[in-house]
């Protein structure tokens, strides 16, 4: 928690007087009962305040499991009615809110272990509500007892109602760790809890393993308790190492898919059918996002489906054929795909649906609960089960404690009829003469006040001989239990040893198999099969782009619209991307084979990439990964870089280039790489040429490739109110381009006798050359 939230809790802290501070405690007061009264679960017993005093109500009507073995359910009773109780002993809040919590703790797909059980429609996993309370009925499910069995037994502290008229348990006394078993789910002021569900038998072996050694090792406690276990099963993908440190850690996320068969049918035909799914999904969600794949809908803004929403639908078109969903009571989850045809490969339909549905999705793990103190806290998985433990020996002991008492008062009674067993006429005699009997029979026998009473209440029938062979045998036995109660709270190794006993007994009682599968597996990435062909590129200078099939087009077959002309053509294949860099250094990536086709006008590149507001596009390149860029800044600095190092995940592209305040991005140099018409020499030297008409050349040995973007090193040294105009990797000649008087175009090639002449070490000022106008562009000429 934070200090001011410990500060809140310490009532020794002195109290700030002024607005602000009043705000800040009312405030915190209010979170603080958020966390601890309604979101967070408590690591003693794992339930939320509302879940606890449902239960309990529900205990007090008679609806838990009785009888010897806990074999004879009670008759349930309507919901209605268990929510009207809770409301007025113990929780003053909404009805519906009550009955909601009663509902979650019933629906099997919701809680690993279900408490209550429901008689009537408590829901589905697809998303359908429960009936109102008023049609539904309840009662304890038989596993409740683990919770509820000792509460009457002084195990834990109970608190007084919301009005004073009751009492009620601060905390159950849980004989095993729900806020394992179940997990939890909730949001509170500032803090969250996502707890999974865990199988018993295994969390009731961690626990044992660690009642008996304390100090076990963590690769002994994940060996024990490997991951969550959900209620619709489904399986963990995430190798045991990621499962690992999200359990040391307290927080992480999980991936997790679904499960499912082929059936054969006849002809040679099969379907995919779905049995089971991750937490959190539906059949329905699984239907809805099928559909929306195949049948898209066009985007809020746009006139059109998109070229992805159109490669997806086409390639899932090319795949699927039907789905319908076949659940039924028998079946809790049976969705049935269809392929196209029977020779559609199996594991490229499966790839597609997990890639692009929940049928492969992430499950959050954060546990954070109120611990033993208190207080709410992010927990490890070996904290909760620690704390647990110190719990369940708390209890023990006030158990033991608690029935101790009982049988030393009980052995204390006996030992009064006994002695009355063998006085009984001067008993008899003392009560039909004394006007005081009970004061006689204090004074005459030694009886303490609560053994003289207990023989002036005594029943004639409890006089005869037979009752002393009882009482005898009845003290043996409670002698016995008190030397095993009296060892239990002395001995912490007999405690420790009863407590692995009834750890195991009640695992022993309702172990169930594990659910969800445990195996680690790569995440599905559905690839769109490009066919790999040559195109050119096409790029205007307002941002247009098209791609059109083949190599060789003439520049000026290309139409534009009005007041728009090209930037450049780039001739590569549709397997290659192309780079767009930003005026803020950024640079982003499209797909070349995403383009539009190449016979309207095209497509403004703003629609596939998400630009920064107040940013310019400066340059392109279109190219396969392999290629090397020489990129550049007016500021005199540079860097080689492969075109796979631009690409970024995303649509907002990443930041690549840094550039000083003022600098400028040079037009970027294609220094090596295969080209897609022919083969390019990669390049041997660099010529900078600057805008005040100062030239360098150096290696480009001399520079460097950066993975990962930056300023890279200096290219030439400029000077006073002078820039880069330009940076070219070269093999031959190069290509100057400016502006000369009158603001007419010129351009110089230079040669390599030329080029040879500016030849000087990387950061050098280079040679003025006598060119007749102001370098701006600086290009390889093959």
């Amino acid at each position: 928690m934070t200090e001011q939230a410990n500060t809140l809790l310490d009532p020794t802290a002195p109290a700030d007087d002024s607005l602000g501070g009043y705000a800040q405690r009312a405030y915190l007061e209010y979170a603080l009962s958020v966390v601890k009264g309604r979101a967070l679960p408590d690591v003693c017993d794992g339930m939320k305040p509302v879940q606890r005093r449902i239960l309990y109500a529900m205990e007090r009507m008679g609806l838990s499991w009785s009888g010897p073995n806990g074999n004879t359910p009670p008759k349930p009773v309507k919901s209605a009615r268990v929510v009207g109780d809770v409301l007025g002993r113990f929780h003053p809040h909404g009805d519906q809110s009550a009955y909601d919590a009663l509902v979650r703790l019933a629906q099997d797909f919701n809680q690993r272990y279900p408490l209550i059980d429901g008689q009537g429609n408590f829901g589905s996993r697809d998303g359908d509500g429960a009936a109102a309370m008023r049609y539904t009925e309840a009662r304890l499910a038989r596993i409740t007892s683990l919770l509820l069995s000792e509460i009457d037994m002084g195990t834990v502290d109970f608190q007084p109602n919301y009005d004073g008229s009751t009492q009620e348990p601060c905390q159950l006394p849980a004989r095993l760790p729900f806020a394992l078993l179940n997990g939890a789910s909730g949001i509170a002021v500032g803090l969250a809890t996502e707890i999974p569900s865990h199988n018993l038998r295994e969390v009731a072996d961690a626990c044992i393993a660690l009642v008996k050694n304390p100090n076990l090792a963590d690769a002994e406690l994940f060996g024990l308790i490997p991951g969550p276990d959900y209620p619709g099963g489904g399986q963990i993908i995430s190798s045991a190492a990621d499962i690992q440190d999200a359990y040391q850690s307290g927080r992480g996320s999980l991936k997790v898919r679904a499960r499912w068969k082929i059936e054969d049918l006849a002809r040679g035909q099969w379907q995919l059918v779905v049995t089971e799914l991750p937490p959190g999904v539906s059949t329905q969600k699984v239907l809805e996002e099928i559909e929306d794949i195949s049948n898209p809908k066009v985007k809020t803004g746009k006139k059109a489906l998109t070229q992805e929403q159109q490669q997806l639908k086409a390639s899932m078109l090319a795949l699927l054929d039907g789905v319908r969903d076949e659940s039924s009571k028998d079946a809790p989850v049976r969705l049935v795909i269809e392929p196209k045809t029977g020779r559609v490969p199996q594991q490229d339909l499966i790839t597609a649906l997990l890639a692009h549905t929940s049928l492969e999705t992430s499950a959050p793990i954060n546990l954070t609960m109120v611990g033993i103190d208190g207080r709410p806290v992010q927990k490890s998985l070996r904290q909760m089960l620690v704390e647990w433990i110190a719990f369940r020996q708390q209890t023990i002991t006030r158990r033991s404690q608690h029935r101790l008492a009982k049988v030393l008062d009980r052995i204390h009674i006996l030992e009064g009829r006994q002695l009355v067993l063998l006085n009984i006429d001067e008993v008899i005699a003392i009560i039909r003469a004394a006007d005081e009997p009970k004061a006689a029979l204090i004074a005459r026998f030694n009886l303490s006040d609560r053994q003289a009473e207990d023989i002036l209440e005594i029943r004639l029938r409890q006089l005869a001989r037979l009752e002393a062979i009882k009482i005898e045998q009845e003290l043996k036995q409670l002698r016995e239990e008190q030397g095993k109660l009296e060892d239990i709270l002395v001995n912490p190794a007999s405690l420790r040893r009863l407590m692995v006993k009834e750890i195991e007994a009640d695992a022993k009682q309702f172990q169930d198999a594990r659910r969800t599968l445990i195996q680690a597996e790569k995440k599905a990435v559905a690839e769109v099969k490009i066919v790999d062909e040559p195109v050119t590129v096409v790029v205007s200078d307002k941002g247009w782009v098209r791609a059109r099939t083949g190599h060789g087009h003439e520049a000026g077959a290309f139409a534009f619209k009005a007041g728009d002309a090209l930037y450049a053509t780039f001739e590569c294949r549709s397997v290659d991307q192309l780079i767009v860099f930003g005026s803020n250094g950024r640079v982003y990536s499209v797909a070349v084979a995403s383009l539009p086709g190449g016979r309207g006008d095209g497509q403004p590149i703003t629609t596939l990439i998400e630009l920064e507001t107040g940013t310019q596009i400066r340059h392109y390149f279109a190219g396969p990964l392999a290629a090397q860029l020489l990129l550049s800044g007016s500021g005199g600095y540079g860097f080689l870089a492969q075109v796979e190092h631009m690409v970024a995940r995303n649509r907002g592209g990443k930041a690549f280039v840094t550039l000083g305040e003022g600098e400028t991005l040079c037009v970027p140099s294609h220094a090596a790489g295969s080209s897609a018409s022919a083969p390019l020499a990669a390049a041997t030297h660099v010529c900078c040429a600057s805008v005040g008409g100062r030239i360098l050349t150096f290696e480009i040995s001399e520079l460097k490739t950066m993975a990962g973007g930056g300023r890279g090193l200096q290219l030439i040294a400029l000077e006073d109110k002078d820039s880069l105009a330009g940076a070219a990797a070269y093999t031959r000649s190069v290509r100057i381009a400016g502006l000369g008087r009158g603001g007419k175009e010129r351009e110089e090639q230079l040669e390599i006798r030329s080029l040879n002449n500016a030849r000087a070490p990387r950061g050098r000022k280079g040679k003025a050359a006598d060119l007749g106008f102001k370098p701006a562009t600086v290009t390889r000429v093959e």
